[in-house]
């Protein structure tokens, strides 16, 4: 195969999770985001001499449910390790983690792109481990000049460490992983994700495999920090991978002396730059902590927490692509709103019986509404009830959708049932005999429509349409068509109309 062959990129994501929890994973500190620099911390988070941590059991718990719906295998016994390296955001010197025996391995997370633009694909999990994290270094990004400070309200903090293989075959794939992993944590009440507070933090590592005459050759492993978002790591991702080809063509594609390191991501000038030779895992001098006992669980207590696992995001898709006859665009866009929006979703098609009109009026308009309004589902004033009452009378014709629309704009904003609203709006049924009234008029006003109608030139009904819909607000078009057309047919456009 020729050298110029497109490389294949190679990505692994190391993804460092929040646990919902209120206290820290080896003592009773608050994890609350916001609280005033070195407030939430005690002598076992800022490592004092001759304390001694005590495991959270509700972190344990939150990871064993992340890991499950991540299909990995729970480990019967887990212990614990010392990290040993210097930072000066990390007070004891060592993080508390897991090295050898992890508490879960060898599972793996479907993604697939609802556009299609994307095969669907299952990425493999190394492992899905605990560990403490460290504090925070605030340094003086602006003008470089102030002393780096130091706030420790994070050491402590319980961490899930996700670790995918290396399956990951380009930025987009990385970033639906990412956005799927995501969306999964937050079905399970794992974590909030939030990327700006610190919940979710990725690394990513990335080299390129290239064919050449030789025989494959791979470029170093670079690891790539400090990206906060995914579409920061996605850019990032586009980034090295381009300029990994770059060094591999401008060294002569000699590969020997280029060694593993780690890049940091710059945003503002959108490429990664050199921090530092990459650490191997026996920089870190691992050893069993001393401190903490092993963690054994039982099948028991692993198939409890299975066992209340719910539906995930994967076969709630499904579900509603099966059940209610929407597409796979309409079912990823319905889930990734979160589980209080499907359920008013599937309370509203059940009421109307048809699943594509529901995801319409949901997607268009209920969305819309709580975009522009800034709320949750939660806090929207018009349930899926009253909801389906205003779309039966447009579906019935005694609303047309434009009118449906403003309707539902009144419910909104004055919170107030379907019957009310359209009470207050003075919107009533136009009968049959006031509706011919206004449209012998209009008729009688436009002898020039008439006479194209009768040609067989139909566009001027439109006009009428509008004409009707000045004069009466609450006519149906579709009647108002239909009612001109039959007396058009019915008589002439003379004095008799």
């Amino acid at each position: 195969m020729s050298s110029d062959s497109p490389p294949t990129v190679v990505i692994g994501l190391e993804v460092h999770v929040q646990l919902s929890t209120e206290s820290k994973l080896f003592c009773g500190c608050s994890t609350k985001f916001g609280a005033g620099p070195n407030t939430q911390t005690c002598p076992v988070c800022i490592g004092m001499p001759g304390v001694l941590p005590v495991l959270n059991r509700k972190a344990v718990e939150l990871a064993i449910k992340a890991a499950l719906a991540l299909n990995c295998t729970i480990a019967r016994s887990t212990k614990w390790d010392r990290k040993n390296y210097y930072y000066p955001d990390l007070p004891k010197g060592y993080q508390i983690s897991q090295f050898d025996l992890p508490l879960s391995h060898d599972g793996w997370l479907a993604i697939s792109d609802p556009k299609g633009l994307l095969p669907p694909k299952r990425i493999g999990i190394i492992r899905a481990h605990l560990e403490e994290d460290a504090g925070k270094s605030m340094h003086d990004e602006a003008a470089g000049k102030a002393p780096s400070r130091i706030d420790l309200n994070r050491a402590g903090t319980p961490l899930l460490e996700i670790v995918s293989q290396p399956d990951l075959r380009s930025a987009d794939e990385a970033k639906t992983y990412l956005t799927e992993l995501k969306l999964l944590l937050g079905y399970l009440g794992v974590s909030d994700c939030n990327m700006q507070e610190g919940s979710l933090r990725v690394d990513a590592n990335i080299n390129l495999h290239l064919d050449t005459p030789q025989g494959r050759v791979a470029t170093p492993i670079v690891e790539v920090k400090n990206m906060n978002s995914f579409r920061a790591v996605e850019r990032a991702m586009e980034y090295e991978a381009r300029r990994q080809l770059e060094v591999w063509r401008e060294t002569g594609r000699k590969l020997g002396d280029v060694p593993k390191s780690t890049h940091g991501w710059d945003e503002t000038s959108q490429k990664t730059y050199l921090q530092r030779a990459k650490e191997e895992s026996s920089d870190y001098r691992y050893f069993p902590e001393p401190d903490l006992v092993p963690v054994t669980f039982s099948e028991a207590q692993v198939e409890r927490v299975r066992a209340a696992l719910g539906e995930l995001p994967a076969a709630l898709r499904t579900r509603l692509e099966t059940t209610y006859g929407i597409t796979p665009y309409q079912s990823d866009v319905l889930v990734n709103q979160g589980r209080a929006l499907v359920d008013y979703y599937i309370d509203l098609a059940d009421r109307l019986g048809d699943g594509r009109l529901a995801g319409n009026w949901v997607q268009q308009d209920v969305l819309r509404a709580l975009g522009e309004q800034h709320l949750g589902i939660e806090q929207f004033p018009v349930g899926p009830a009253a909801l389906a009452e205003l779309i039966e009378a447009v579906r019935a014709g005694r609303l047309t959708t434009s009118r449906g629309r403003e309707v539902l704009a009144r419910m909104i904003a004055d919170a107030q049932p379907f019957a009310p609203t359209i009470a207050a709006m003075g919107i009533g049924a136009v009968d049959e005999s006031e509706l011919e009234k206004l449209c012998r008029g209009l008729l009688a006003a436009n002898p020039k429509i008439v006479a194209e109608v009768k040609e067989g030139k139909l566009k001027g009904l439109g006009s009428l349409i509008g004409a009707a819909k000045k004069k009466n607000p609450n006519v149906n078009p579709n009647q108002v068509r239909e009612t001109c057309l039959r007396l058009i047919e019915k008589r002439t456009a003379g004095p008799e109309l």
